[in-house]
């Protein structure tokens, strides 16, 4: 039997009198969201479809596919309001060891993995316009053990810093694809495209799966939920609508990489952002666009560090992680530092990149289980008026799509896989090791 709900035993949004506002959750959304990835995913892209506008295509049917993944999980969160995020509903939904998996892989993928592999390549990115070769690791930690530090001191301290950081973030975007449009007004000259190749349906699903990875972070909301005002309305809402504005500026983002700059100069190139820039406005837009990214892989180093140590505290609630990570007044304390430590101890492995290629599939499946969740609530007596906006399809469309491209990633390199099982296998022993010893 799936556990009882319970009230949250933190004060962090208790009745809903104080907490997390709606600008907070959403810019979370919006931190946790754009990395590296648009900047970066494109130039390939538009390489194996040879098209501008499948290109476009594919971002427009990703960011469907996570809006669809977001009003799920709206949904979830306005029945379960507790933080917690996919360790919570598996665990209430489906069965406690479900739970547990999920906040392991929470811990070694979701977020372990997340924040060293986003606080590594702030470093490459950032180290250029220092001007000076510092140590290998020393910014990737340093921002680490920052974010660390903000969140836990006191949570308005840590959250009144993130909103900042994203604005200024939100504010560059839009400053870059201003001058990219004003900049290509400038040159007066269509810009002509091939003729684009076959349709290839494989082609566009493989580039689909690295865009949607792109996308992944819609349901960063749901790891606070328990310490946002209101949280029944506010956290469903932050979760469609920062998808929403994320979804337009990748669409805005791309326009700019696909119409704009031509073909020849883009396809194929890694760092597309920074050659679109440097052909539409030279070295100083290309710097524009690097600190962007900086300031992007910030924004996703300090929420990661402040939502995931929120899942961990809810297992330590729940009696299945040590009591020492529940929340010590309104910040969990030990569970902060649990997480910058395993984040620093991954950041210190040379192989790490090269290990973290299995984390899309495995949050893909785990993402697809939790919003599965949603049909078996239905099915309930107790809870026949859940409202999920668009039912069945919504749900059922998230699913399908997120097996399929996982299944792509998983037949393009059978190790994720293989890596995904152990994963999977590793916390079910867990979980029976701390049920004996419980």
């Amino acid at each position: 039997m799936p556990k009882p709900i319970e009230k949250s035993t933190h004060p962090g949004g208790e009745q809903g009198v104080s907490g997390l506002k709606l600008y907070t959750l959403v810019g979370l959304i919006f931190a946790n969201m754009v990395g590296a990835g648009v900047f970066t995913t494109s130039g390939f892209a538009l390489a194996d479809l040879g098209s501008p506008h499948r290109v476009m295509l594919a971002w427009l049917i990703g960011g469907l596919i996570a809006m669809c993944g977001a009003l799920s999980y709206g949904a979830l969160a306005r029945h379960l309001t507790e933080s917690g995020g996919e360790y919570l509903f598996l665990a209430r939904v489906i069965h406690p060891m479900a739970g547990f998996i999920a906040g392991c892989v929470s811990l070694v993928a979701g977020f372990t993995g997340a924040i060293a592999f986003a606080a590594i390549a702030f470093e490459n990115y950032v180290q250029p316009l220092l001007g000076a070769q510092l140590p290998a690791g020393t910014l990737a930690v340093s921002i680490v053990l920052i974010g660390a530090v903000l969140h836990s001191v006191r949570v308005s301290l840590g959250t009144g810093v993130q909103d900042v950081v994203v604005g200024l973030k939100f504010v560059l975007i839009l400053i870059f694809i201003g001058i990219a449009v004003v900049s290509a007004k400038s040159f007066g000259t269509a810009i002509d495209f091939p003729q684009p190749p076959a349709f290839s349906p494989t082609s566009f699903a493989m580039s689909l799966v690295w865009i949607s990875l792109s996308y992944s972070g819609y349901n960063a909301a749901v790891y606070v939920a328990g310490e946002a005002r209101e949280k029944q309305r506010l956290v469903p809402k932050a979760i469609w609508l920062g998808t929403l504005i994320v979804t337009f500026i990748y669409l805005g983002l791309n326009a700019v990489f696909m119409y704009l700059v031509p073909y020849e100069i883009t396809a194929g190139k890694e760092d597309v952002a920074a050659v679109a820039a440097n052909y539409l406005g030279g070295e100083g837009l290309a710097m524009l666009v690097r600190v962007i990214i900086g300031v992007s892989l910030l924004t996703s180093v300090f929420a990661m560090v402040m939502i995931g140590p929120r899942v961990y505290a809810k297992m330590a609630d729940d009696g299945v992680f040590p009591d020492i990570f529940r929340f010590q007044g309104r910040v969990p304390r030990a569970a902060v530092a649990l997480q910058a430590g395993a984040a620093i101890l991954f950041i210190s492995f040379a192989s790490l990149k090269s290990l973290l290629s299995y984390l899309g599939l495995t949050l893909s499946l785990c993402a697809a289980l939790t919003v599965f969740c949603l049909f078996l609530l239905k099915n309930r007596e107790s809870t026949r008026l859940l409202k999920v906006p668009g039912y069945p399809i919504v749900p059922a469309f998230f699913i399908a799509a997120t097996v399929l491209l996982a299944a792509l990633a998983a037949w393009r390199n059978p190790v994720e896989l293989f890596f995904t099982l152990i994963t999977f296998i590793a916390g079910a022993i867990l979980y029976f090791l701390a049920r004996r010893k419980g």
